[in-house]
């Protein structure tokens, strides 16, 4: 009854790290760019009291073993990296990739950060930079004299400038994509960093190479669909409300050994 308490409470720790995941699927609903978690689990270990095989006295083969097992443990968070839902927006510098790929950024300490979110500005020097002034890579600068951006399928980008019958090109928005996504790391802001379970990034022009095309004025929404993680919420609240319901006829078993008279 001892260990039926502790199993019980792993389940208990388990599910509360569930609903602390589909809490924040629920939080990003509305974030440009954000994949949703799902949340892994694996049984503990087991003891065995007869294992199978085993040979009985009257010579007979013990067919299956008798094991207890100990509980759950979260393993791994792993993101979904489906497409999310398209919206029109009509904004020249919101970018939407369709298909695969990350957008570059470099962060304030000089390291290479990567997201899905397309939604960039200007700043002060005409780069083209996120919502947090963080610089795309590789750097575009657009000039002062541009009336407006022109951002091609496959990452270039042209401007019209005052007095020009056509468009300029001022460089090349490239993307990069990874082997495992699944490894990348997330630092929050719509951001993640590679880590040695992604792999190194592999770079190119978008529609090339695997990588997804580039459609401007639309963004790429979270891929968290509402109901589906509702669902979740009410399956991990009750797998925790089951984890109290063992906790608690354990206790129960206990009192009543406890209470045992000769």
């Amino acid at each position: 009854m001892i260990r039926a308490l502790w199993t019980a409470s792993s389940g208990m720790n388990a599910q509360q790290l569930n609903i602390d995941t589909v809490a924040n699927n629920l939080a990003n609903v509305n974030t440009t760019g954000f994949k949703k978690s799902r949340l892994e689990f694996q049984d503990l270990l087991y003891q065995t009291i007869r294992g199978a095989g085993a040979v009985t006295a009257q010579g007979t083969m013990i067919p299956t073993p008798l094991q207890v097992g100990h509980g759950v443990r979260p393993v791994a968070s792993t993101r979904i990296f489906e497409q999310g839902d398209t919206t029109q927006t009509g904004n020249a510098l919101d970018l939407l990739i369709e298909g695969d790929g990350f957008f570059q950024v470099e962060m304030p300490d000089g390291t290479t950060a990567y997201t899905r979110s397309g939604s960039f500005k200007i700043d002060s020097e005409g780069r083209i930079v996120t919502a947090d002034g963080y610089i795309l890579q590789p750097e575009l600068v657009v000039p002062e004299d541009a009336n407006s951006i022109i951002i091609a399928t496959d990452g270039t980008v042209s401007v019209m400038l005052t007095g020009e019958d056509y468009p300029d090109e001022i460089g090349q928005i490239e993307l990069v994509r990874f082997l495992n996504p699944e490894g990348l790391t997330s630092i929050g802001k719509n951001f993640y960093r590679m880590t040695p379970a992604s792999g190194d990034p592999q770079y190119g022009t978008p529609g090339l190479d695997g990588l997804g095309e580039i459609a401007q004025g639309y963004l790429e929404m979270s891929n968290v669909k509402i109901v589906e993680e509702m669902v979740n919420m009410i399956v991990a609240q009750r797998a925790y409300e089951v984890n109290s319901k063992a906790i608690q006829a354990s206790d129960e078993m206990l009192q009543t050994a406890n209470n045992l008279r000769r």
